[in-house]
């Protein structure tokens, strides 16, 4: 027999999917949803615990939780993290910062984040993993106002997004994205572990908050032989998904 919180929690996973519950919004208070289902705000912990486990939803002390994610298959228009995603289809995500340094931000750095050139900038070049291989090369820009939290995370933390809204409360809300296809440098493949030249998908994104105050851009190289992304056409919807390869 399904225990009670089990049955609670997949309820709310499906309202998540079904978008009752969007991302960046707050679930209802433990008081609220324990009066709905009718049972101690105990069970509702229990729920609510397992949706956090999973990347769902995100918790910080004295606060309402907020909706991070969905189990759908991800879509750029909800920015899901790499761990979210990963998480979502059972895989353990990794991280590892390689290197990270102010610099003086450049023409493209302004554009992008919506700063002065020369203003102070956060480079991030992070190696991340699935299962332990090495499979995308992140190199983030973040603005100087968030630059600071970003810094004091660990190197290995296999979540930024999420390790963000913890300390800061702040969730990414808006994104834009351009993704094609490049050789891989001499950089890239000493850290993904191919041969130099070899074809990867690259995708620049710029992310944001809901007010649309710009976050971080960012350069990823994905290795094409470990993560695809598909597109999904209808009348009514044009979502763009990534997925692993067989």
């Amino acid at each position: 027999m399904t225990a009670r919180h089990e049955e609670i929690a997949d309820e709310l996973r499906r309202a998540i999917d079904r978008e009752q519950y969007t991302v960046g919004s707050r679930l209802p208070a433990e008081t609220e949803l324990a009066a709905h289902y009718g049972v101690a705000r105990g069970t509702i912990r229990q729920a609510v615990a397992a949706l956090t486990a999973e990347g769902l939803i995100g918790s910080r002390q004295g606060a309402r939780r907020v909706v991070l994610a969905s189990r759908r298959s991800q879509t750029f228009e909800e920015l899901r993290s790499f761990a979210q995603w990963a998480r979502a289809m059972g895989r353990e995500a990794t991280g590892q910062v390689v290197h990270q340094e102010y610099r003086p931000a450049t023409a493209e750095d302004a554009i992008r984040l919506q700063l002065h050139e020369k203003e102070r900038v956060l480079h991030v070049l992070r190696l991340r993993g699935l299962d332990g291989e090495p499979v995308l090369l992140e190199r983030t820009v973040y603005a100087g106002w968030i630059a600071p939290s970003v810094e004091r995370i660990e190197p290995d933390c296999p979540s930024v997004t999420q390790r963000l809204f913890e300390d800061t409360g702040l969730v990414f809300a808006y994104g834009e994205h351009v993704i094609d296809a490049v050789a891989a440098g001499a950089q890239d493949s000493e850290l993904l572990g191919i041969r130099r030249t070899s074809p990867l998908l690259r995708v620049r994104r710029v992310t944001t908050t809901r007010e649309g105050r710009p976050v971080e851009w960012s350069d990823d190289r994905y290795r094409g032989d470990a993560v695809s992304f598909s597109v999904h056409n209808s009348i009514a919807n044009n979502a763009l998904a990534r997925k692993t390869t067989e």
